[in-house]
């Protein structure tokens, strides 16, 4: 881990994240697009309204109003979206963002992370967090990757611990979403401890780490030790 010693007298600002495509085994993703993405994302979250619980925005009632949703994430210049394509498919079932992104200090937050039921607890869901977190890590040269959900969001919280990150605390009163009081669970992981999450992420994801129902055979947590 850093220490706040550490000496920083070389260190430059690293750069936003790109349009970038990001290319794993499981999964692929791509730069947003409204116009390409949203028939295949409403079709994916079309009668689940479930999906959109803890998140900021949504339910829609009309994919029109999903289409002019994601216009404004894909123009939107305080994150950058990824659409989630799953191998299996080839269309778009989720999709999450780089945001809150300070590139001056290294810091850079995965959020706004919407999982469809056919994309939720499966290898491509975990790819693509594998695969933001390297962008993040090797790619920009960040320091600090952020994940944030509202504390009653367990199923987020446990996602979190499960992906690597370290829980940091509880900001009490932190936003009003939907009307309501949220607060917000704050985890973290460091490029100091990227190596040790990488490794067990790549161990993980390989094919014969699952049966031939697609089931693993060990946990993500096993493979930290």
């Amino acid at each position: 881990m850093s220490s706040s010693a550490e000496n920083l007298s070389r260190w430059q600002p690293v750069p936003l994240p790109d349009s970038v495509t990001l290319v794993g085994r499981w999964v692929t993703l791509e730069p947003l697009s409204y116009a390409k993405h949203t028939h295949e994302l409403w079709t994916a979250v079309v009668g689940h309204d479930e999906v959109w619980a803890y998140l900021g925005d949504g339910p829609y009632q009309r994919e029109e109003e999903l289409a002019t949703a994601l216009e404004t994430k894909q123009t939107g210049l305080a994150a950058r979206f990824f659409a989630i394509l799953p191998a299996s498919s080839s269309v778009a079932e989720g999709y999450a963002s780089l945001m809150r992104m300070d590139p001056s200090n290294g810091v850079i937050e995965v959020g706004n992370v919407m999982f469809s039921p056919a994309l939720q607890r499966t290898p491509a869901a975990t790819e693509a967090m594998f695969l933001m977190a390297r962008y993040v890590f090797e790619e920009l040269g960040y320091r600090r990757y952020e994940w944030k959900c509202n504390a009653l969001n367990e199923p987020s919280r446990r996602a979190a611990e499960r992906l690597g990150f370290t829980f940091e605390g509880v900001f009490r009163q932190h936003m009003v979403i939907k009307g309501q009081n949220r607060n917000t669970a704050w985890y973290s992981m460091l490029d100091s401890e990227w190596p040790v999450r990488k490794e067990a992420f790549e161990a993980w994801l390989t094919p014969e780490n699952f049966d031939a129902n697609g089931r693993q055979k060990q946990s993500l947590v096993s493979f930290r030790g």
